[in-house]
């Protein structure tokens, strides 16, 4: 009698087994093919301390601007061929501590006893936030890298054709930059996604805090690619960002706005926005 119920217990258990292992290899399967087939604003995340990315559809758009600075010029069209995925937020101090107590990044930044947690991290070189995105790759089997800045500013348009995602003026407390209206304002970063997001699900396109981008500096759109490709000529002691921040004036968050940083300059001013590719 007990080798009877012995011998049940024991093909229980490995149904069990068994089921649990073809529930968790479907979960991976649908995960894996649902990843490929992601529509705009579709959010993944592939590990418990990675950013949350925001798939951004495939298109076309006008990448500069017609009226504006130089460097802004000239408006040309610009293919993305294939969607991809951007960082929800910018990249925070929890998600870097992640990075540093794995060994993949090494430099314990200065948070200008603005606090961490989920503030944008700030005070990394354009080497460093390569690091981050190594690390990411390396963790989750994906590639994670740096956009490049015509990624960078179609994400932030995410349709749209004017200076800011929500039109062409600025609007009082829809983001961080000097004389934006907020508490933070010409002062310090604020906490990501204490804004709305633009009408992708992405946040704090515009202001907050300058982010790195993969493209070596020049002066203007000049023989820019036209399919968002990094532009890998010119300055390469400089590189792109974009963004804006807490610091500077409104104009210098629009869409199409850029700016140059040598590329071993760590300041408050500076974080990490990731891209991920998609199968």
């Amino acid at each position: 009698m007990l080798t009877l119920i012995s011998y049940i217990a024991d093909r229980t258990l490995k149904a069990s087994v068994t089921a649990v292992i073809i529930c968790i290899g479907l979960s991976l399967t649908s995960h894996q093919a649902s990843a490929a087939e992601m529509n705009a604003g579709d959010v993944l995340q592939d590990c418990d301390v990675c950013p949350e990315m925001v798939v951004v559809p495939a298109g076309k758009y006008t990448m500069g601007a017609v009226k504006g600075k130089k460097q802004e010029k000239p408006a040309h069209e610009v293919a993305i061929a294939k969607s991809f995925a951007i960082s929800k937020y910018e990249v925070t101090w929890d998600e870097w501590e992640a990075c540093m107590a794995a060994g993949g990044c090494k430099r314990e930044p200065d948070d200008h006893k603005w606090g961490r947690g989920n503030m944008p991290i700030i005070n990394i070189s354009w080497e460093h936030a390569n690091n981050y995105v190594k690390w990411l790759s390396e963790k989750t089997g994906h590639t994670y890298r740096l956009a490049t800045e015509a990624e960078w500013e179609y994400a932030a348009r995410a349709g749209t054709t004017t200076n800011y995602w929500w039109g062409d003026k600025l609007k009082k407390k829809y983001a961080n930059c000097r004389k934006c209206g907020t508490k933070w304002s010409g002062k310090q970063s604020a906490p990501v996604g204490s804004f709305p997001p633009n009408p992708w699900g992405i946040h704090d396109m515009h202001g907050n805090i300058w982010e790195w981008t993969a493209d070596c500096w020049n002066p203007n759109h000049e023989g820019a690619p036209s399919d968002a490709s990094v532009r890998s000529e010119g300055d390469c002691t400089k590189r792109v960002v974009r963004s804006g921040s807490w610091y500077y004036y409104p104009k210098l968050s629009h869409s199409q706005s850029r700016d140059k940083f040598a590329a071993d300059l760590f300041s408050y001013n500076i974080g990490i926005r990731p891209v991920r590719e998609l199968p």
